[in-house]
């Protein structure tokens, strides 16, 4: 199952990067063109959704950690290397976000801001990307709605904010075609007015990789060590034999725990449901932070005997010596 997932993941999230750089690249290409400010910005933050997404294929540090009886050579240069480019590219895209605003500035400021820009090759092109835009999520969606829920949450969000800074690009570029169509020459501020919030768009994604890679990583140390006492505490309830799988996210400072235990096999599936609850409610008691467990309860079966405690030691079988 594992395995399968792995290189179904990648392509999904390989799909999302090659989507967002071909529609950054067509949207820089036809926004140079067309001399639209806001269409640039637009695929500058197209860039840097694949920029992150990029960023994210890179081994974190618990990865490694997990993988070092595997790897038996020095981690120092790998460990390094997401935070670096991750880093590097979100610098990257602060400076392109930045020339973008300024250059915005500088057509709000100007007498002529739309001057020989051609806004029906522009609106073309942005109505197109935004098509090919929601097709991608769709995609994506999807898969990770069948995946992981919070992971399809947060994938929801990210897109939101992509979307509102395409329908702001969109509106100021049709706003900027309708005022040189009519004549009227303050709708032709529309576009650098677009590019301006679009580029703030792009700041604050930039901003976030930052923030990501700096605090995702103290995230990822502090999972770890509540992921002891969590497993320390769903061991204690009575039923339970094994913890097979347990993953703890955070979000928003709240934790979701999702959790695989394994129970005696002989015990019926109302009873197995019991012991999943038993669990549930006491992770929910205990830790404060904690608001969503997703719990699931598998037969135990290494094979004979099985070890439970839900039944007493002297009824168990020992291992021959």
């Amino acid at each position: 199952m594992t395995r399968e997932r792995i290189p179904a993941a990648q392509a999904a999230t390989w799909s999302g990067i090659a989507g967002n750089m071909t529609l950054a690249v067509i949207k820089a290409g036809v926004g140079y063109m067309a001399n639209s400010k806001s269409l640039l910005a637009d695929g500058l933050y197209s860039a840097s959704e694949a920029a992150s997404s990029l960023a994210g294929l890179f081994p974190s540090k618990s990865v490694q950690d997990r993988n070092k009886a595997r790897r038996e050579r020095p981690k120092e240069h790998s460990r390094m290397a997401r935070p670096g480019i991750t880093v590097l590219l979100s610098v990257l895209i602060l400076m392109g976000g930045l020339q973008i605003a300024i250059s915005a500035l500088t057509g709000l400021t100007s007498e002529e801001p739309g001057e020989s820009a051609k806004y029906d090759h522009a609106l073309i092109a942005a109505f197109a990307a935004l098509a090919v835009k929601e097709a991608i999520f769709q995609f994506q969606y999807r898969y990770f709605r069948r995946r992981n829920q919070s992971q399809a949450l947060a994938y929801a969000q990210e897109h939101r904010r992509a979307l509102y800074c395409s329908l702001t690009v969109l509106v100021g570029i049709a706003g900027s075609m309708a005022g040189e169509t009519m004549g009227i020459h303050v709708l032709l501020y529309m576009d650098p007015a677009a590019a301006l919030i679009a580029s703030c768009f792009v700041l604050h994604k930039g901003y976030r990789m930052i923030v990501d890679t700096v605090y995702g990583s103290l995230v990822q140390e502090l999972e770890q060590e509540e992921a002891m006492d969590f497993k320390e505490t769903v061991q204690r309830v009575y039923g339970v034999i094994t913890i097979e799988h347990l993953t703890a996210r955070e979000q928003e400072h709240d934790v979701t725990i999702e959790l695989v235990i394994s129970v005696n096999p002989r015990i019926s599936v109302l009873e197995a449901q019991e012991i999943a609850n038993r669990a549930k409610t006491l992770l929910l008691t205990r830790f404060s932070h904690v608001k969503e467990v997703l719990i699931q309860a598998i037969p135990y079966d290494p094979g004979y005997p099985y070890k439970s405690n839900h039944e007493l030691p002297d009824q168990e079988a020992t291992l021959i010596q």
